[in-house]
Parts: C-alpha cells; structure tokens; sequence
C-alpha cells in the first residue's frame, strides 16, 4: 500500500503490476544495511516525505492462530518511506518490522537513476496541481506545521468532552430508580452433589 507524503492519497498494487516493479527498483525492499545520516535526520528534521510503502503479504493467518478462515489476513512486513534532499537524492527510510515499537530504524539511498525515471504523480494517480500545493503548504512556515495552538485547543476539547460526559453520567445514576433491577434475584444457583 503506497500513501502520498503530501496529499494522503492512498494506493495498493499486487506483485506483478508495473507500479509494483517500479517501487520494487527504488525502494529495495530486500534491503537490510544502513548508512549514516546526520543527527538532525534521526531526530525527525529530515525533508518532507514523499511517500509512504508498507509492504504486505496478503492470503495468511487463519486456524489455529485466528478464529478466521486461513488466507484471508495481511502481514506487514516493512515500512519505507521516500524523502528527497534538497539536491535531488533520493533517500529511504525503513523499518523492518512496524509491528515491533523499537529504534531499529534504517536509512538508505535510493538509486537515481530509477527516482528520475519514475513518475511520483502518476505512480499515486496525483494530479501535478495537487502535488505543487501539497509541497507548498509542506513548506510554509507558521501556524500551519508544528503549530502547539491546535494541540492546546484540542486538549481543551477533550477535557471538556470528558468533565461533560462524566457530569451527565452522575446525574442519570443519581436518580431514583437508576441502576440495576432490585428485585429478588433474577438467576439462583443450584448446588448439585455428585
């Protein structure tokens, strides 16, 4: 599944499907090394993402593991994500299992070559328009990226939501008659003797 780094648009191809081959090139997901990038990179102040992959293998799982049928579950397998330098290097950055909240976090560069052969807008079905206003508003400064106001106001919702839901529960079960039923008891245990 390949998600746009700017648009959120999402897309899924299957092995054999030309955009499948064509991620395949770039991405390498058979990858496993890791090269050396710079500090700020490790700490999340890396260029603006291209796209997301996560590869998956579909038709697994069932009994005994599930309570499915066999083949109808996906396994995730890895996460790349594609960023690009400001001189055009094409760098990916993997994590070889998802699943696992760990640091084991790899980067590597992508070929060239096939970055420049590749059509980004084309391989996410994106219209040029709309990845020129994505990568605008990547690169705006200001309120719209890392703004702490939404988080505060956002805070400040949910606080609210919380004290209101907690408040109007308490006054429905402090009225009379609230609660369970108080009559005799509705089931009686029966102690058998073998």
């Amino acid at each position: 599944m390949v998600v746009s780094g700017g648009t959120g648009r999402t897309a899924a191809w299957r092995s054999g499907d030309p955009a499948f081959a064509r991620l395949w090139q770039l991405l390498q997901p058979t990858y496993v090394g890791t090269e050396r990038v710079s500090e700020d990179w490790v700490e999340g102040r890396h260029p603006p993402m291209r796209m997301t992959v996560i590869w998956g293998l579909a038709g697994v799982g069932g009994w005994p593991r599930t309570d499915r049928p066999p083949g109808g579950d996906v396994a995730v397998q890895r996460q790349d994500q594609l960023f690009v330098t400001a001189d055009g290097t094409p760098w990916v950055r993997s994590d070889l299992a998802p699943e696992v909240e760990d640091d084991d976090v790899r980067w590597h560069r992508a070929p060239r070559s096939v970055f420049e052969r590749l059509d980004l807008a084309g391989l996410l079905g994106e219209t040029e328009d709309e990845l020129a206003v994505a990568r605008a508003v990547e690169a705006r400064p200001g309120p719209v990226r890392g703004n702490a106001g939404w988080a505060v106001a956002g805070l400040a919702v949910g606080f609210a939501s919380g004290v209101g839901g907690t408040l109007l529960i308490r006054r429905a079960a402090g009225r009379p008659g609230a609660g369970p039923p108080r009559e005799e008891p509705r089931q009686e245990l029966i102690d058998l003797d073998l």
